[in-house]
C-alpha cells in the first residue's frame, strides 16, 4: 500500500471525487488550492482533498473509497496519514458531513467530535437534493480533530 500526494492533473480523480461530493462545480472550488492525496494497493482504491482554513485548522474536503473496496480500511488508513501529514502545521482538522449516522460513526471513530452545524447547507449550495442511501442531506455537520 501507498499513498501519494498529487500536484498535477488532479481532475484525473473526478469520477472518485464525485463519489463523496456529486456536484462538480462544488468540488471546483478547492481541488486546486486542496492538497489530493491518492491511496494505492496494488491499483486506487481512494483519494481524499485537504485545504488550509486558517493558520491553525485544515479541512479534509473530500474522501472517497470505490465501493468495492469500502470497509477494507482504507479511508481510515488516509485519515490517519494525513493527520500525521498535517500535525507539523496545523493544530486541527475539521470535516463536513451531512447527518448520516454510519458516516458521523467513521469519523468519530477515526477520532473526529462534532464541532458545529451548518443548517440547510446542502439544501442552500447544491442544485438538487443530496441523498446518502435514503437520507435527504440537509445540514452540514461539522466534526473536529485535534492533530
Amino acid at each position: 500500500m501507498k499513498i501519494e500526494r498529487v500536484t498535477k492533473n488532479k481532475k484525473q480523480f473526478l469520477d472518485l471525487l464525485l463519489l463523496a461530493d456529486e456536484q462538480e462545480n462544488m468540488i471546483d472550488k478547492y481541488l486546486s488550492c486542496g492538497d489530493l492525496f491518492a491511496l494505492y494497493d496494488d491499483d486506487l482504491k481512494s483519494i481524499c482533498v485537504v485545504m488550509p482554513v486558517s493558520s491553525d485548522t485544515c479541512e479534509l474536503k473530500n474522501i472517497a473509497t470505490y465501493e468495492q473496496y469500502r470497509g477494507k480500511g482504507y479511508g481510515r488508513r488516509l485519515i490517519d496519514y494525513i493527520s500525521d501529514f498535517y500535525k507539523k502545521d496545523y493544530k486541527a482538522m475539521l470535516v463536513g458531513t451531512g447527518e448520516v449516522p454510519a458516516i458521523l460513526s467513521f469519523y468519530e471513530s477515526c477520532g473526529f467530535k462534532k464541532y458545529h452545524r451548518i443548517e440547510n447547507f446542502f439544501t442552500n449550495n447544491y442544485d438538487r437534493p443530496i441523498f446518502e442511501g435514503d437520507i435527504q442531506l440537509v445540514d452540514m455537520i461539522y466534526l473536529r480533530k485535534d492533530l
